[in-house]
């Protein structure tokens, strides 16, 4: 397959070692290619998380483009096919590399998608911005969550946001993400009194005590869910007690659990519903929460049709809209009230050994890309 511009800035992105939160010198090569069509960076780094606002135009409506340009670790690399760093073209048109999917590509899609966008239309209306982070696949406490504070402190809006995450499940442009359900975690410490398992007169087993209540908690209809999204989701991940003693019943049980939530509920109402089960049952515990995310929708809109417009103009493709998967940053720029669709390539080898994607897919994206800011960004008008 012959190389594209795409290909070739993918390929450089993939071949620096940006594993989260380091960035590793790949949003300075994102400024360097955007600079020449005039794109001016800001650096808005926080936390040791390298962050990125670069904006062409003042004028609004305002197209944003989210990425990040952090990666999981690599996992044993000797179980790669190629080195995970060196992007590797086979002869069947796949590009292996760490963050060929998740989301250098689509990275590269969309500066390729610009260059020829503003080639053909320098008078476009708006603005474009890229808001780009290396603290996604983190804790995504310092990246894009500080990029939209500093944001909406001097008032500057995003009207509509394409996040790049790997959205595509069987072909490019199948499926694309309007919307993510909510994320809540609890950590929770049911305290019982250690003692001898031959005199449990003497003790109390939290075990005893929290099996209850965990198995009402995991058989509690939350909601059922609405058009847009399935019902709400309890999973226990994690659960500890014990000495390691077989004679010694534990002092205490440790659970994590995590609801994924709709539109349906909110993050209060599953706090509350949770601490009346456990106090329906007496346990004494404690809990602490952690909200990783509301869930978000957009509608069909604006933005929404501009994006299935433009895989149907460039792929012959019907679209479906999914709110499907875990969370991504695009929770984090829901908040200022843009309307928000993640398109991006397939997602089936995200984060795992021999990550690839087919390289004339990020040829296609990128021209998706581009029919989506001819879509929403056409030619000013001239009086």
């Amino acid at each position: 397959m012959p190389d594209s511009h795409t290909l070739d800035l993918a390929r450089a992105l993939i071949s620096l070692r940006s594993v989260t939160p380091d960035d590793a010198g790949c949003q300075d090569l994102i400024a360097q290619r955007l600079q020449p069509l005039g794109f001016e960076r800001e650096r808005l780094d926080a936390g040791g998380v390298t962050n990125s606002w670069i904006r062409k135009g003042n004028a609004a409506p305002v197209l944003v483009f989210a990425g990040h340009t952090d990666v999981v670790p690599t996992g044993p690399e000797e179980r790669w096919s190629s080195p995970p760093f060196q992007p590797t073209l086979d002869e069947h048109g796949m590009l292996y590399g760490r963050g060929t999917a998740d989301m250098k590509g689509s990275i590269a899609a969309f500066i390729t998608a610009c260059e020829r966008f503003i080639a053909t239309h320098p008078k476009h209306s708006g603005s474009i911005a890229l808001l780009i982070t290396s603290d996604e696949e983190g804790p995504a406490t310092h990246g894009t969550r500080h990029v939209v504070d500093v944001l909406s402190a001097r008032e500057e809006k995003i009207d509509w946001c394409l996040v790049g995450e790997p959205s595509s499940s069987e072909k490019l442009g199948d499926i694309v993400k309007n919307g993510r359900r909510g994320s809540l975690s609890g950590a929770l410490r049911i305290k019982g009194k250690q003692g001898h398992v031959a005199y449990p007169h003497l003790a109390r087993n939290p075990i005893h005590l929290g099996l209850p209540a965990l198995q009402e908690l995991a058989a509690t209809v939350w909601d059922s869910g609405n058009a847009h999204f399935p019902p709400t989701t309890f999973q226990i991940s994690n659960i500890a007690a014990g000495t390691g003693a077989g004679n010694v019943i534990p002092g205490e049980l440790n659970v994590d659990f995590n609801f994924r939530f709709s539109t349906q509920t909110t993050a209060d109402t599953l706090e509350a519903r949770v601490a009346a089960i456990l106090e329906k049952h007496q346990i004494d515990y404690q809990l602490a929460w952690t909200l990783s995310g509301n869930p978000f929708l957009t509608p069909a809109g604006e933005l929404v049709d501009a994006v299935k417009r433009a895989i149907a103009d460039v792929t012959g493709r019907d679209t479906q809209l999914s709110t499907s998967g875990g969370t991504s940053d695009g929770r984090f720029i829901a908040t200022t009230g843009a309307q928000i669709v993640e398109l991006g390539p397939l997602n089936a080898t995200i984060h795992q050994i021999d990550e690839h994607v087919r390289a004339d897919d990020l040829d296609t994206l990128s021209r998706i890309y581009e029919a989506v800011l001819r879509n929403l960004l056409p030619e000013a008008s001239r009086s």
